[in-house]
């Protein structure tokens, strides 16, 4: 009896809905694709017509950078992370300005954090002119020979010098709380040419400290000048012969809350008392926030 009894019949259903979703249809998003696909071809192919140079500067741009570290080759800044976070610890009003203020397009060489960034810097303005550049934790020096800037024996200034000159103003005149110090440095051989090469010197200084002076944009930026007039022997070698305007840039003596680093993964220095205020004022708002908890 078993056996002639109908087997229950299972139906399964499988309703598929075709209906427009939110975007308002699968095809805005077909097209959508197909439209990126189109201007990246585009893109290819006006790329490949371009020049070595085009294609190089366009490479450049779309390299992509370190998670700890951006290069922004047009103001040689370096910014990492660890000065981020430095900033916002130290001076936390200051770099929340610098967040919402228009970016100064004048960056101050003593703030860029590295020392091959300054270097850099330093070498894409001045290139071939400068020479003997160094650079410590608060100070920079350079220097540029004579022949550059000005006439031989003479403080007339050279073809070059408007230009090597609006090339050192641009590099004072983001300086902030600063010294500069410059040197006009002439050999002589004969004591006779003594008081002559004194009064090149002397002249070609003020020249060079007028020029200076018009980068000095911000306060707290002081301008020093001196000669220096050395002797040396007929044997002398070619640079020894040479003269030299010779510069030295300087922060001023204050607490710093940075200190220019040789290497990216060197550590800042931080003042003590940026970091104890900052820890002062952690403790107080935990202490607070405590109190308040404890009076609920």
């Amino acid at each position: 009896m078993a056996a002639n009894e109908k087997k229950q019949t299972i139906v399964i259903k499988k309703i598929t809905v075709v209906a427009a979703g939110g975007h308002g249809g699968s095809w805005k998003v077909a097209f959508a694709d197909f439209m990126t696909a189109m201007m990246a071809f585009f893109l290819v192919m006006w790329l490949v017509g371009q020049t070595p140079e085009v294609k190089k500067s366009v490479a450049d741009y779309f390299s992509t950078p370190s998670i700890i570290e951006y290069n922004f080759s047009n103001f040689g800044v370096e910014l990492t992370l660890e000065k981020l976070f430095l900033d916002l610890v130290n001076e936390p009003l200051k770099a929340f300005e610098q967040f919402v203020m228009p970016v100064d397009k004048r960056p101050n060489i003593m703030d860029m954090g590295l020392a091959k960034i300054q270097i850099h810097f330093l070498t894409e303005k001045l290139g071939e002119y400068t020479s003997n550049v160094q650079v410590s934790s608060d100070e920079i020096t350079f220097e540029i020979a004579e022949n550059y800037l000005f006439k031989n024996n003479s403080a007339e200034p050279d073809a070059e010098f408007a230009v090597i000159m609006e090339n050192v103003k641009q590099i004072v005149e983001g300086l902030k709380d600063s010294d500069i110090k410059i040197n006009s440095e002439l050999p002589y051989i004969k004591d006779a040419q003594k008081s002559a090469k004194k009064n090149i010197a002397e002249e070609r200084l003020d020249l060079v400290m007028n020029k200076v002076e018009q980068g000095l944009l911000h306060d707290r930026m002081d301008l020093f000048g001196k000669t220096t007039v050395n002797k040396i022997s007929g044997t002398a070698s070619k640079k020894e012969m040479t003269g030299y305007i010779k510069f030295q840039i300087r922060q001023k003596d204050k607490p710093k809350i940075r200190k220019i680093k040789p290497e990216l993964n060197d550590t800042y220095e931080t003042s003590e008392s940026a970091s104890d205020d900052v820890y002062e004022n952690f403790v107080d708002k935990l202490t607070r926030k405590a109190e308040g908890k404890k009076a609920k």
